[in-house]
């Protein structure tokens, strides 16, 4: 199954109302399983509460000064491949087309966030272990000169 296609599938299976789902081709298997503590700690209203303000200030502000790497769907940030290792990225660092700039859990999938453009990292306005919204800024790149374009969200979203 093509990545693309697997992050589909995860948005619709939390979406929906299934509680389980299980998917089988060839030598593949999919098993999803939504967690009911986790629907409670990311409930919307927790989301959007205290900042819904700042996460229009950081679009702005984003907008003004570069690219925006988007979450390509809801889940949990994560700044570096393990807690003990170093982030992918930090401010100022120089980053080329396709690299990891970091992993938005769902559903326990880890999905890698791949820089667009060669660039230098300018903000990054989420923290490690925070809940993102799909379309959510993660991070914002400058764009370096003779560096390869694309769309302004990850994975064409």
């Amino acid at each position: 199954m093509e990545f693309e296609n697997l992050l589909k599938l995860v948005e619709c299976v939390s979406k929906s109302k299934v509680d389980s789902f299980c998917y089988e081709e060839g030598g593949t298997k999919i098993r999803m399983k939504k967690s009911r503590e986790k629907a409670q700690v990311t409930a919307p209203a927790i989301l959007t509460s205290g900042k819904e303000e700042g996460l229009e200030d950081a679009a702005e502000t984003a907008a003004a000064e570069g690219r925006q790497v988007k979450s390509p769907l809801v889940g949990i940030f994560y700044a570096a491949p393990a807690e003990d290792a170093p982030p992918f990225v930090s401010v100022g660092d120089t980053v080329r087309k396709g690299q990891t700039l970091g992993i938005v859990e769902a559903m326990k999938l880890m999905n890698e966030i791949e820089c667009e453009c060669d660039g230098v990292v300018e903000k990054i306005p989420v923290k490690n272990g925070d809940a993102v919204e799909y379309g959510q800024t993660l991070f914002v790149i400058t764009p370096v000169s003779g560096g390869t374009g694309g769309s302004d969200e990850t994975f064409g979203y």
